[in-house]
Protein backbone atom coordinates (compact mmCIF):
# COMPACT_ATOMS: atom_id res chain seq x y z
CA UNK A 1 0.00 0.00 0.00
CA UNK A 2 2.37 2.14 -1.02
CA UNK A 3 0.36 5.30 -2.35
CA UNK A 4 -0.86 5.52 0.75
CA UNK A 5 2.89 6.23 2.11
CA UNK A 6 3.42 8.42 -0.83
CA UNK A 7 -0.26 9.97 -0.48
CA UNK A 8 1.06 10.64 3.42
CA UNK A 9 4.10 12.50 2.50
CA UNK A 10 2.35 14.89 0.07
CA UNK A 11 -0.56 15.72 2.58
CA UNK A 12 2.37 15.96 5.28
CA UNK A 13 4.20 18.39 3.37
CA UNK A 14 1.11 20.03 2.23
CA UNK A 15 0.21 20.19 6.16
CA UNK A 16 3.03 21.70 7.45
CA UNK A 17 3.60 24.22 4.53
CA UNK A 18 -0.04 25.95 4.98
CA UNK A 19 0.21 25.94 8.51
CA UNK A 20 3.91 27.57 8.85
CA UNK A 21 1.78 30.22 6.41
CA UNK A 22 -1.11 30.38 8.23
CA UNK A 23 0.83 31.12 11.11
CA UNK A 24 3.21 33.58 9.75
CA UNK A 25 2.20 35.55 6.13
CA UNK A 26 -1.84 35.23 6.70
CA UNK A 27 -1.95 35.30 10.23
CA UNK A 28 -3.11 38.99 10.44
CA UNK A 29 -5.48 38.74 8.00
CA UNK A 30 -6.89 35.46 9.26
CA UNK A 31 -7.41 37.20 12.53
CA UNK A 32 -9.24 39.54 11.23
CA UNK A 33 -11.33 38.03 9.21
CA UNK A 34 -12.12 35.86 12.16
CA UNK A 35 -10.74 32.62 10.38
CA UNK A 36 -8.07 31.73 12.42
CA UNK A 37 -9.36 28.59 14.23
CA UNK A 38 -10.76 28.06 11.05
CA UNK A 39 -7.03 27.36 9.52
CA UNK A 40 -5.82 25.62 12.47
CA UNK A 41 -8.85 22.79 12.65
CA UNK A 42 -7.71 22.38 8.89
CA UNK A 43 -4.41 21.76 9.91
CA UNK A 44 -5.06 19.65 12.45
CA UNK A 45 -7.63 17.70 10.51
CA UNK A 46 -5.19 17.19 7.58
CA UNK A 47 -1.88 16.30 9.84
CA UNK A 48 -4.16 13.26 12.10
CA UNK A 49 -5.56 11.72 8.78
CA UNK A 50 -2.04 12.32 7.22
CA UNK A 51 -0.88 10.17 10.24
CA UNK A 52 -3.22 7.47 10.07
CA UNK A 53 -2.70 7.27 6.24
CA UNK A 54 1.08 6.27 6.60
CA UNK A 55 0.13 4.14 9.72
CA UNK A 56 -2.20 2.52 7.08
CA UNK A 57 0.33 2.02 4.18
CA UNK A 58 2.09 -0.52 6.35
CA UNK A 59 -0.67 -2.30 7.13
CA UNK A 60 -1.78 -5.81 4.79
CA UNK A 61 -3.36 -4.44 1.55
CA UNK A 62 -6.80 -5.54 2.60
CA UNK A 63 -10.37 -3.71 1.05
CA UNK A 64 -11.79 -2.39 4.05
CA UNK A 65 -8.41 -0.29 4.69
CA UNK A 66 -8.07 0.76 0.47
CA UNK A 67 -11.39 2.52 1.57
CA UNK A 68 -10.31 3.77 4.76
CA UNK A 69 -6.87 5.27 3.30
CA UNK A 70 -8.92 6.62 0.08
CA UNK A 71 -11.62 7.66 2.23
CA UNK A 72 -9.19 9.87 4.15
CA UNK A 73 -7.60 11.30 1.15
CA UNK A 74 -10.83 12.45 -0.07
CA UNK A 75 -11.89 13.55 3.23
CA UNK A 76 -8.21 15.61 3.66
CA UNK A 77 -9.16 17.19 0.11
CA UNK A 78 -12.64 18.20 1.23
CA UNK A 79 -12.64 19.31 4.38
CA UNK A 80 -9.69 20.52 4.91
CA UNK A 81 -9.16 22.26 1.37
CA UNK A 82 -12.92 23.63 1.72
CA UNK A 83 -11.59 25.02 5.05
CA UNK A 84 -8.78 26.75 4.17
CA UNK A 85 -10.39 27.90 1.11
CA UNK A 86 -13.21 29.57 3.50
CA UNK A 87 -10.48 30.84 5.67
CA UNK A 88 -9.42 32.90 2.51
CA UNK A 89 -11.85 34.09 0.65
CA UNK A 90 -14.38 34.34 3.18
CA UNK A 91 -17.32 32.65 0.80
CA UNK A 92 -19.39 31.09 3.62
CA UNK A 93 -20.85 28.68 1.02
CA UNK A 94 -17.70 26.40 1.46
CA UNK A 95 -18.79 25.81 4.60
CA UNK A 96 -21.53 23.53 3.19
CA UNK A 97 -18.71 21.69 1.34
CA UNK A 98 -16.30 20.70 4.38
CA UNK A 99 -19.00 18.23 6.14
CA UNK A 100 -18.82 15.93 3.10
CA UNK A 101 -15.40 16.04 4.05
CA UNK A 102 -15.93 14.84 7.57
CA UNK A 103 -18.21 12.26 6.04
CA UNK A 104 -15.33 11.11 3.68
CA UNK A 105 -13.44 11.11 7.36
CA UNK A 106 -16.01 9.00 9.14
CA UNK A 107 -16.57 6.34 6.30
CA UNK A 108 -12.77 5.62 6.53
CA UNK A 109 -13.14 5.27 10.63
CA UNK A 110 -15.90 3.14 10.09
CA UNK A 111 -13.81 1.12 7.33
CA UNK A 112 -11.23 0.81 9.80
CA UNK A 113 -14.10 -0.99 13.06
CA UNK A 114 -15.40 -2.63 9.92
CA UNK A 115 -11.98 -4.25 9.49
CA UNK A 116 -10.85 -4.86 12.82
CA UNK A 117 -14.16 -6.92 14.14
CA UNK A 118 -14.10 -9.18 11.08
CA UNK A 119 -10.67 -9.84 10.92
CA UNK A 120 -9.88 -13.59 13.11
CA UNK A 121 -7.66 -13.32 15.95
Amino acid sequence: MTQFAKMAGILGFVAVALGAFGAHGLEARLIESGHLDTWQTATLYLFVHMLALFALSFAEADKCLIVAGWSWIAGSLVFSGSLYLLSLTCLGILGTITPLGGLSFLVGWCSVIYFGFRRKE
